[in-house]
């Protein structure tokens, strides 16, 4: 058995690079979507690390549109097709950081081979405020003339979306970590059900709703626990999670979690540092 990392990666070379060599362990492999908008010559000493692989099939990426979901998908189908034994495929961003040693979190994982970890929220019951995000159209991940006008006429002249084949609208945290039995039950979803994919390409902030949706509503909904394993500081109504620096270094290690995101080495290397030094139980890679 073995476990998957597949990180979302867009900027900043050296980060990456310090976080792949903190994921780096016996029986893992990692997996980098790099945007593809971004050098890949710049990361090229990434690559020549121990089983660290580059997403062949890469996609442009822009915050809050389908192709967020897109790269996801693309890096969850190569490691599909490795065929190797994975207890499950690991979502992280380049931003993101262990708080763990490497074996406790295999140990737990590999543990626990049949178990989905995700955050989830029924909207409309627990999570109201992103309502609209199924309702109202959004035209971000298209290439059209005029698009945010078009958006704009279509969400007053239309009348409101409605999720397809009778799903129930579920969402949360972009982040998992997912059995392979769950991403090809995802895949094999879409490709048999369009009119699913051509809803999340219309709806902002999709990456938040997408797998929860289809997997919430799926025979395999009683292996996903309601926890993602991760430690994520948000202020009361943001977008985006705090970065976190040295100040956070009790909460992180108190939280129980296994990573914590995000991260800027630029603004404060100090809080990696020491998120090193008590969570190694291995050597670094050099």
């Amino acid at each position: 058995m073995r476990l998957a990392h597949l990180i979302l990666a867009h900027n900043n070379p050296p980060q990456l690079e310090r976080l792949v060599k903190r994921l780096i362990y016996e029986n893992t492999d990692i997996f980098i979507h790099l945007d593809a908008k971004a050098d890949k010559s710049e990361f090229a000493e990434i690559e020549r690390l121990p089983n660290t692989f580059f997403v062949a099939n890469r996609t442009k990426v822009s915050w809050a549109d389908y192709n967020m979901i897109t790269a996801t998908l693309n890096g969850i189908k190569e490691i599909l097709k490795t065929g190797n034994d994975y207890s499950h495929i690991n979502l992280l961003s380049g931003a993101d950081y262990p708080l763990k040693d490497p074996a406790s979190i295999q140990k737990f994982l590999f543990e626990n081979p049949d178990t989905t970890f995700m955050r989830f929220k029924h909207v409309y019951n627990e999570w109201q405020e992103s309502k609209s995000r199924f309702t109202l159209y959004h035209f971000g991940d298209y290439r059209l003339p005029l698009k945010w006008q078009a958006q704009s006429l279509a969400n007053k002249l239309l009348p409101e979306r409605k999720l397809p084949n009778g799903l129930e609208p579920y969402g949360f945290s972009q982040w998992f970590t997912m059995t392979p039995a769950c991403a090809r039950y995802t895949l094999e979803y879409l490709e048999k059900h369009a009119a699913v994919r051509r809803f999340f390409r219309m709806t902002w902030a999709a990456d938040e709703l997408f797998f929860q949706t289809i997997l919430l509503n799926s025979p395999l909904k009683d292996t996903i626990v309601n926890d993602h394993l991760r430690y994520i500081k948000f202020k009361r109504a943001a977008c985006n999670p705090e970065t976190l620096t040295y100040a956070d270094k009790d909460a992180l290690i108190n939280s129980g979690k296994f990573y914590a995101r995000k991260f800027d080495a630029a603004r404060d290397a100090t809080i990696l540092d020491y998120l090193d030094q008590v969570t190694s139980s291995q050597p670094m890679v050099h």
